[in-house]
């Protein structure tokens, strides 16, 4: 898939996705104005219809490398005739304990994965999105199987379903399970949303506490979501979103009800980055690593630095001709942030 958009506003020869109506529809009076700039438009990734087979051709692959993995490949991903079944039965193997047997664990998964099949479609999505991504991701069954991250998100969307149906207790039990093995938080505790998106986890050792997501966006997001932290109660992630490690979409503390950032479509969110305070991250702009954003960030432009200002400054920022959730560039800005630079 071609991210290179060289003529605003983003001309492509795919289909777009439906329009993105959750994000960035409240604002705070201390916000920088909007600029006008042209909000792009974001390509669509068809799941393979053989992306089951690819897996189990991967694992047979890795299984002639290494004879010694033959056991765990086959009970893994060989031994099943669809993904729903070997997401099941993997994220229940993880998650068993004592008083939480394996066969339990995976009885209530496949259930769940049966009756409510957005969530296999949303796991594709994430395979697509961490293979196209991610220099480190070597496979689809190398994410499957291996990355903490996607499987605390496949988790939670089983859990937010429980939750949905009114079987609060063991949504948050499974919830509870999840935060102790894969190091991941993310609450179900809300009928509305959830992480119940299409969303990209890259963390093989992740570090994030995800508390209290609200409203994120269903329709197409594809985030990289590596060691969140903070409570982000009314939160809004837009689609084909890319965020990094340490990244926290907090409140400023002294404020109440909608008081979390609004994350538009196609932004690139770097590591260590705060974004606080219910303002508005715009389509297709860029957050430089290790800044502090408080004020809102225009359409297909870079902030950077604490605090985060505009490259290219408040009244005529650069404008960005790629979608950088896409690109993964995090550092191409930094000669224009300032003349010197270590």
């Amino acid at each position: 898939m071609s991210t290179n958009f060289l003529r605003p506003p983003f001309l492509l020869k795919q289909p777009l996705p439906s329009k993105f109506n959750t994000c960035c529809l409240h604002s705070s009076t201390t916000q920088t104005p909007s600029h006008k700039f042209p909000r792009p438009n974001l390509p669509t990734n068809p799941i393979p219809l053989d992306l089951w087979p690819r897996i189990k051709d991967e694992a047979r692959a890795a299984v002639h490398q290494e004879s010694i993995l033959r056991n765990y490949y086959s009970a893994s991903i060989l031994s099943h005739d669809s993904m729903d079944t070997a997401l099941a039965n993997h994220i229940s193997t993880k998650l068993a304990d004592s008083t939480l047997p394996v066969a339990t664990l995976h009885d209530l998964f496949i259930a769940v994965l049966r009756e409510d099949r957005e969530i296999m479609r949303a796991v594709c999505h994430d395979l697509l999105a961490v293979k196209e991504r991610d220099p480190a991701c070597f496979g689809y069954v190398h994410c499957f199987l291996n990355f903490k991250g996607f499987l605390a998100c496949q988790t939670h969307r089983i859990g937010h379903n429980l939750w949905r149906n009114g079987r609060k207790i063991l949504a948050l039990l499974i919830q509870n399970r999840v935060s102790e093995v894969f190091a991941v938080d993310i609450c179900c505790m809300h009928d509305r949303g959830g992480v119940d998106a299409y969303m990209r986890r890259k963390s093989r050792t992740p570090k994030c506490i995800i508390n209290e997501l609200k409203e994120l966006n269903k329709e197409n997001v594809t985030s990289e979501l590596m060691s969140w932290q903070g409570g982000t109660e009314t939160a809004v992630i837009g689609d084909n979103v890319s965020i990094l490690h340490n990244v926290t979409l907090g409140g400023t503390g002294k404020v109440s009800g909608d008081r979390h950032p609004k994350i538009g479509n196609g932004v690139l969110i770097g590591a260590g980055t705060c974004v606080l305070g219910n303002v508005r991250i715009e389509d297709g702009a860029k957050i430089g690593a290790g800044s502090v954003v408080l004020k809102q960030v225009p359409a297909r432009t870079t902030a950077v630095g604490n605090p985060a200002r505009l490259i290219g400054g408040k009244e005529n920022p650069i404008k960005l001709d790629k979608i950088p959730s896409f690109t993964m560039d995090q550092t191409s800005h930094i000669s224009d942030w300032s003349n010197y630079v270590i």
